[in-house]
């Protein structure tokens, strides 16, 4: 049934021509350089270090390695992370 649903929002997505983030609930990461990381759609925070940051999703987790990682700022849906990122991990 969940796949069903899923294949719908898509095709409607294009159908309709609307972002695939906004219909599927899926994260939208928008990287500046290596030292800024936006994130939208998230679920939360799971674990936070200054070399290491999980983030919930819908679907899994992101797992994002690096150096001096600081949350500049965090809302519901939303979070702006600087740092020195090195990587960007997604896990089921």
């Amino acid at each position: 049934m969940e796949k069903r649903r899923e294949a719908f929002n898509r095709v409607m997505a294009d159908f309709l021509e609307i972002p695939k983030d906004l219909v599927m609930d899926i994260p939208k990461l928008t990287m500046v350089g290596r030292n800024e990381l936006y994130i939208e759609n998230h679920r939360g925070i799971i674990e936070y270090r200054v070399d290491m940051l999980r983030i919930n999703l819908s679907r899994g987790f992101i797992e994002i390695q690096g150096n001096n990682l600081e949350i500049k700022t965090l809302m519901p849906e939303e979070l702006f992370l600087i740092g020195e990122v090195h990587a960007v991990i997604f896990r089921d």
